[in-house]
């Protein structure tokens, strides 16, 4: 066996290590019994550990040196780029002991569960050690892949999120972003306010109607049931592994909405995975290019596709179907409250105009956190300080400011900035398909997402991490990331 198949067999069981552990983080959040807390934070952490010896293991280094010779150069470019992926993979683990790989799952498991009633309290306090533990071993891990790389702590942290994309290239964007929102919003409320407000559904709305709903749509746009479940949790979120992928939302029963359109969103997150190369499954070149691209995934088909004109005027009828006649499903209401832009405090809630703006926020935090400018005693009081800077609004407790997000608290340092980012990307994507597939819109009107999910398939999916992040983007559309596209969607939708 030659050393780049040892490599490509040894990343398929690294592969296989953290499909189980994904599995197990879904059934912590979907299943589990408050008591299996700490026995699966255990479990987690062994599974981390290993994946770490793996990639650690001295075998792994001695083949990496001699896959890397001239004689041994790969024979395409996807064997190329597995193998640049297995070395920064392998880099980014050398630089890290043991120790601190599992010291960090268990302190990210604990600090999460002590969150989840510190959150519904808006109990500060109660996790601030917590998460200072956290925040600890965080540090130590992106300064010790910093001096590996040469970049800033931050920069390393990101890195993990979105491979190549670092600060000084988000906070030009951002700014610019800050600039639109000053320029525009009180525009945009304006001439919300001068229209007539939209209906409110009336209710209830049982959750086994919506759960039902939930389905049919995922399945309509193009989720395989056959491999994908769809579940209840919390927080939505999608896990799980490209052959088996799942999915969860929360039901409220005086409101549909957050379920339906977090379906729709996390069915874009599941098909990207279904989606990946077959033939690179669970080699690093055959995994998804990133969560910004990621998040594009999923933003392309909730906020781009599932929020526009043509796809409300096939849903009225459905949501009448599931739920009963009510002039608040016609498609023009629809647009009207679900594209409604309104200042909130809380960002999974928030409207795409201001979404950016919470993660402008988050990003600014975070980086100070990192850096050591700003304490976690002083962290509440700065969220508010930046709320009102951005938004102008203060958060009235802690639970609608500093306490909302599972990130930091789950140790996901770095990952904010690939929400706005994947926004911008999919608003110039879906731009790209439009000009390539005129028949996109006509689809959508008849509750069909499939030209759009073609061209995302050969455009996006099927290339795994080939590419990166600003190179995908090339591929699809010409050019690298450009903000023009989001900003002239923006305009469109709310100032047209």
């Amino acid at each position: 066996m030659s050393a780049l198949a040892k490599l490509k067999h040894r990343f398929e069981r690294i592969a296989i290590i953290h499909e189980a552990s994904s599995v197990l983080a879904w059934d912590s959040s979907v299943m589990m019994p408050p008591g299996g807390a700490a026995a699966r934070g255990d479990q987690l952490a062994a599974l981390a550990g290993l994946s770490h010896q793996l990639l650690t293991d001295p075998a792994t280094g001695e083949w990496l040196a001699a896959a890397s010779e001239p004689a041994q150069e790969p024979s395409n470019e996807w064997e190329a780029a597995n193998l640049r992926l297995i070395c920064r993979a392998h880099a980014r683990a050398t630089a890290l002991p043991g120790e601190l790989v599992e010291a960090r799952s268990r302190a990210n498991s604990r600090c999460e569960k002590v969150w989840r009633q510190a959150r519904r309290d808006s109990d500060y306090a109660s996790v601030k050690p917590y998460l200072g533990e956290v925040l600890k071993l965080v540090r130590e891990t992106a300064r010790l892949w910093a001096e590996k790389s040469g970049c800033t702590p931050y920069d390393a942290l990101m890195d993990n999120f979105q491979p190549g994309v670092g600060a000084a290239d988000v906070t030009p964007v951002f700014a610019r972003y800050e600039t639109f929102l000053r320029e525009n919003l009180e525009e945009i409320e304006g001439g919300q306010a001068a229209r007539p407000a939209p209906l409110a559904p009336a209710g209830p709305f049982p959750a086994d109607r919506q759960e039902a709903l939930c389905r049919k749509l995922s399945e309509r746009i193009g989720l395989d049931y056959a491999h994908a479940r769809l579940d209840r949790s919390a927080h939505p979120f999608t896990g799980g592994t490209p052959t088996d992928t799942r999915i969860t939302t929360r039901y409220d029963e005086a409101d549909f909405t957050g379920a339906v359109l977090g379906v729709i969103h996390e069915t874009g997150h599941s098909l990207y995975e279904q989606h990946l190369p077959a033939a690179w499954a669970r080699q690093p070149v055959g995994e998804a290019a990133g969560m910004a691209a990621h998040e594009s995934q999923s933003l392309i088909v909730e906020m781009q596709a599932g929020r526009s004109d043509a796809f409300l005027r096939f849903l009225a009828p459905e949501l009448a179907a599931a739920f009963g006649p009510d002039p608040a499903f016609e498609a023009g209401n629809l647009a009207r409250l679900w594209r409604r832009v309104h200042r909130g405090f809380i960002r999974v809630h928030a409207d795409e105009v201001t979404y950016p703006a919470h993660v402008i926020l988050r990003f600014r935090l975070e980086q100070a956190l990192i850096g050591g400018d700003l304490g976690l005693d002083d962290l509440p009081a700065a969220w508010n300080d930046g709320m009102k800077s951005l938004l102008g609004i203060v958060p009235p407790s802690d639970a609608k400011g500093c306490l909302q997000d599972i990130h930091w608290y789950d140790g996901a340092f770095g990952y904010f900035p690939s929400y706005t980012l994947g926004a911008m990307a999919a608003a110039q994507l879906m731009a790209a398909a439009r000009r390539e597939e005129p028949t996109i819109d006509v689809a959508l009107g008849e509750g069909s997402m499939d030209p759009l999910q073609d061209w995302l398939t050969r455009k996006v999916h099927t290339l795994g991490s080939r590419y990166g992040f600003n190179d995908l983007l090339r591929h699809a559309t010409g050019s690298a990331l450009d903000a023009d596209a989001f900003e002239e969607h923006l305009r469109a939708r709310y100032l047209g």
